[in-house]
């Protein structure tokens, strides 16, 4: 399986493969569930390899660490699960 920060960068790199509607499920601490939203609305802050950024419902930023994505989709077609998650 390839690592999710190499599959990040070729989505947001590869043009091709990137044109592609994606969602990111990343488990919630506090919701005890895996929250899917749109690869669009993370926002990757520059020299940081470990974690991205998005704005939770009451505006405010949240990070996530990479550690916890456990499903990528693409086009609706789960394309990578952590396992052992």
């Amino acid at each position: 399986m390839i690592p999710i920060h190499e599959l990040f960068n070729r989505i947001r790199w590869d043009r091709e493969f990137g044109r592609a509607g994606f969602e990111i499920g990343y488990f919630d601490h506090i919701e005890q569930r895996i929250i899917r939203i749109p690869f669009r609305e993370i926002h990757f802050e520059e020299g940081n390899h470990f974690s991205f950024q998005l704005l939770g419902l009451g505006g405010e930023t949240v990070t996530i660490p990479f550690h916890r994505v456990r499903q990528v989709f693409r086009d609706g077609v789960l394309i990578w699960e952590r396992t052992g998650a």
